[in-house]
């Protein structure tokens, strides 16, 4: 994090996660809400999935700034956005975490969303406003959590998904924790490499060898937040040298590894992605 960058005070936010039985087949969420916190300015750390943040603050929120361009209120990060910093007041947030594949059928164009940031209300319409009601209205972070269960289920009902093979080769990436040849995992569902090239694309809004990228990515920003040194994390992550790693964290980040191994947002993964693992 840049050295004028102002962390959120975790003592003053409270975060809510979801029980077992609200849980959907690749979506994960998470409350936050601030208590009396000041104006927060920070880098946000990306991840392989695409994100909805739906702001339920009274007033104030957070502003989200990509480059220069500025969004405020629910917003929708797709994959890979690139130096993305959240500043203002922090108040209260739904963060939604949606696979690639599922977020397909949820959003409904997560291709267009590759890179980019955009209101929530450009992509679900008036929806997205009539959610937002039903959620600051809710008595409690279950309730919300089990509302906003309802609206995604009923999305991920009506909408086509992506091909099961796009779907199998972002798994298998994931899972490879993108150290997989292209190649290789385009033989494994009978596809040429530019038919996968294609298919994985359109679909998703990302090639497969950058989703690999980034998925590489995400575990070594975990590891650098863990602790390990950088050359320690290179090596484990199948980086070429040390240098290799930073270039690749300046690309998705726009910090240096230095600074995501001290970012404030995966300083409590384990407390609102309970599931995250580093090893």
């Amino acid at each position: 994090m840049p050295p004028n960058g102002t962390p959120p005070d975790w003592s003053r936010m409270a975060v809510a996660v979801p029980g077992p039985p609200d849980r959907l087949p690749g979506v994960r969420m998470a409350g936050f809400e601030a208590h009396g916190a000041g104006p927060v300015d920070i880098a946000m750390v990306p991840h392989p999935s695409v994100t909805v943040l739906v702001d339920l603050s009274d007033e104030g929120g957070l502003v989200y700034d990509v480059r220069g361009r500025r969004q405020h209120g629910s917003i929708v990060v797709g994959l890979a956005p690139g130096d993305l910093r959240a500043g203002g007041r922090a108040g209260v947030c739904l963060q939604i975490r949606l696979d690639p594949a599922v977020a397909a059928a949820i959003l409904g164009t997560p291709a267009a969303l590759s890179g980019a940031v955009v209101s929530l209300d450009d992509v679900w319409g008036r929806d997205a406003g009539r959610t937002a009601d039903r959620l600051r209205t809710a008595a409690s972070w279950d309730e919300r959590f089990g509302i906003a269960a309802e609206v995604l289920a009923r999305r991920l009902r009506t909408r086509p998904a992506v091909d099961a093979e796009v779907a199998h080769i972002w798994r298998r990436t994931l899972a490879g924790r993108g150290r997989l040849r292209v190649e290789d995992l385009a033989g494994e569902v009978g596809w040429s490499r530019k038919r996968l090239w294609s298919r994985f694309g359109a679909q998703l809004g990302i090639s497969p060898k950058r989703a690999a990228r980034l998925v590489r990515f995400d575990r070594a920003a975990h590891l650098l937040a863990a602790g390990h040194a950088g050359a320690d994390v290179a090596a484990r992550c199948g980086y070429v040298d040390q240098s290799h790693l930073h270039r690749d964290v300046k690309a998705f980040a726009g910090l240096t590894p230095a600074a995501v191994a001290v970012a404030p947002w995966l300083a409590i993964d384990h407390i609102a992605w309970p599931t995250t693992q580093v090893s």
